[in-house]
């Protein structure tokens, strides 16, 4: 396997689009994309398709359950403490502040409005 960033499209799948969209614009301060309507009800965060990091959507459809909780996407964060102030008045939670990982870094764990746990990732 080639070494490099092993991800390269996450969804996020979401039971009220508008809601969700709402959640991850106001926490990252970021506008999310409409994708084309005949691919379902998708937003994408945006993307620099030749960068090395990844993008993806915010996915909602019938027939997939949010809030499954199976998957922790990592948002790269400058210092997890600055979207962690924006959660809970876009209607999420902090599940675990800022915390040490060591040599790696630092992470949050949050709850989006949906039921979805993501967390943020930061060197500093």
């Amino acid at each position: 396997m080639k070494m490099t960033n092993p991800v390269g499209w996450f969804d996020i799948y979401v039971s009220d689009i508008d809601r969700a969209k709402k959640f991850y614009q106001t926490v990252f301060n970021t506008q999310l994309t409409d994708l084309p309507a005949e691919w379902g009800k998708q937003s994408a965060f945006p993307a620099d398709f030749e960068g090395l990091n990844i993008s993806g959507a915010l996915v909602e459809k019938a027939d997939r359950v949010a809030g499954g909780n199976n998957t922790v996407v990592y948002f790269v964060s400058g210092d997890c403490v600055t979207e962690e102030a924006r959660v809970e008045q876009a209607g999420g939670k902090v599940l675990r502040p800022k915390m040490s990982i060591g040599e790696f870094g630092f992470v949050s764990i949050l709850q989006d409005t949906e039921g979805n746990t993501i967390g943020l990732h930061s060197r500093q």
